[in-house]
């Protein structure tokens, strides 16, 4: 295994392990990486992939040092992104399906990487399963999917699993080094649960406006003498007043906007496709539009409610005297003065209810009526002091 490979999966020892073993005996015809976003799949999967090609081609250093760019301009490495929410049928059918049937441009292989695997639909996925299943033998294929659940049986069932893990913290506080604050980078690596991407994004304007949104949120479920000490402490950033509006009110706003900004780039996105030939009917434009805008309303409000359980789980961790695990490493001074007083049982409870609504938000229940549900729940279950 070489340098290349043996960096990317620094932090994934069992795929480490795996992929050196299988370049050791001689690739499979189909992997899954599957693992959380964030937790490198894509870098290793072009590191892998240019091992195979290396290893079959007269040049290996040549073929690797292509392979490894991004774009790559080696011909024998076709990399599948989705341009939008999913994959294009005929995109899949074209450059992968099609393409497998021809011997490789240069050396003995061609690698084939599909990535957001789940992003395919099922009439794509089926068309797959032949290739999948008896490739040529100069075929590698390699599928990413931080959703696996999605994928159809048939489809996992003909690869070679490959597990990923989250990536640890200090990994995460290595990688955003000089991005922000130290502590903001420590809160960050760990209320992103192993996920560079979402530690990014916790790092941006929109994640601290999340996180202060969660903050309030917590707060004002313990009551307006919690609400009074913390903004004695300082607010973390200028949010509306409490009682002027509801405490998760700014949440679900939150959301509502970020799907509002992923619906418009789809349309655009799909606007450029439709210049360059690819057509769909109305229908498929409206679904597809629809999708991707829920699907990023979704991962947002449920980014804030997972920050907010975060918040009342660190209140447990202060409450008990466990503040050098709390998560929020940066607001510690506005934590430490809620928990004083606060029982650290109502506080895990509070947590659990704020989960038990993210699963709820599954079921595609009216979101703005569980948001109500749950707030009035947790002031319940807090007492409102």
């Amino acid at each position: 295994m070489t340098a290349v490979l043996d960096d990317s999966t620094t932090h994934q020892p069992r795929a480490r392990m795996a992929l050196g073993a299988a370049l050791a005996s001689g690739p499979s015809h189909a992997y899954l990486f599957r693992g959380p976003r964030g937790a490198g799949k894509r870098a290793v999967a072009r590191a892998f992939a240019a091992e195979i090609l290396a290893g079959s081609a007269e040049n290996a250093e040549d073929a690797r040092r292509r392979a490894l760019l991004d774009p790559s301009p080696h011909p024998d490495l076709v990399w599948l992104a989705p341009s939008g929410a999913q994959h294009l049928v005929e995109e899949v059918r074209e450059r992968v399906i099609r393409a497998a049937v021809y011997r490789p441009f240069e050396g003995g292989k061609r690698v084939f990487v599909i990535e957001a695997a789940e992003a395919m639909r099922d009439e794509s996925q089926n068309a797959l399963l032949k290739t999948l299943e008896e490739p040529p033998e100069f075929v590698h294929l390699i599928l990413l999917s931080s959703e696996p659940e999605a994928l159809l049986e048939t489809v996992v069932s003909r690869c070679q699993p490959i597990e990923f893990a989250p990536l640890p913290a200090a990994a995460l506080e290595a990688a955003l080094a000089g991005d922000a604050a130290p502590e903001e980078i420590a809160a960050a690596a760990r209320l992103s649960a192993g996920d560079l991407d979402r530690a990014r994004l916790l790092l941006g304007e929109r994640g601290r406006q999340l996180r202060t949104m969660a903050d309030r949120c917590a707060t004002a479920a313990l009551g307006p003498g919690a609400l009074q000490r913390a903004e004695a402490v300082g607010p973390p950033t200028a949010l509306p007043a409490s009682g002027t509006v509801a405490p998760w009110r700014p949440l679900l706003e939150a959301a509502e906007a970020a799907g509002d900004d992923a619906e418009a780039a789809i349309r655009e996105a799909l606007e450029e496709e439709s210049s360059a030939g690819i057509k769909r009917s109305a229908r498929d434009i409206t679904d597809q539009v629809r999708r991707t805008a829920r699907r990023r309303r979704t991962e947002i409000l449920d980014l804030g409610l997972g920050l907010t359980a975060a918040w009342f789980r660190d209140l447990v961790a202060i409450a008990s005297g466990a503040a050098d695990v709390a998560f929020n490493r940066d607001r510690l001074a506005r934590l430490q003065s809620q928990a004083s007083a606060l029982d650290p049982a109502r506080a895990r409870r509070a947590a659990e209810l704020v989960q038990d609504t993210r699963r709820r938000l599954d079921l595609n229940v009216s979101e703005e009526l569980a948001l109500e549900s749950l707030f009035y729940r947790l002031e319940r279950e807090l007492g409102g002091e």
